[in-house]
């Protein structure tokens, strides 16, 4: 699980990456974060390496974007909360002990 964020998830609930990484954390997941710095907001030939890869993800250069393990992109903030509320890690199969 990669979760794509600007340039920190400090800030307050109302900061988009901020809300996404700590609905994450809260649902008991530890996502790899790469941020993407820049901004969203300028042309394609002016974005940074890791907004361009979010953006042949989503056809998007905003950002968080989570991207789970099957390759499936998230990239609307609330969405990210209510896929973390609603996938808790500790509800995930664990894979079998091998004896």
């Amino acid at each position: 699980m990669k979760l794509y964020i600007c340039w920190s998830t400090n800030g307050s609930a109302h900061h988009d990456c901020h809300k996404a990484h700590q609905a994450l954390i809260d649902a008991g997941y530890r996502p790899e974060t790469v941020k993407a710095r820049g901004q969203e907001h300028l042309p394609k030939f002016l974005q940074f390496k890791v907004r361009r890869e979010v953006h042949a993800l989503t056809g998007s250069f905003f950002v968080p974007v989570l991207v789970l393990d099957d390759g499936t992109a998230i990239n609307k903030p609330d969405e990210i909360v209510a896929w973390a509320r609603a996938h808790p890690a500790s509800s995930r199969p664990q894979p079998a002990d091998e004896d």
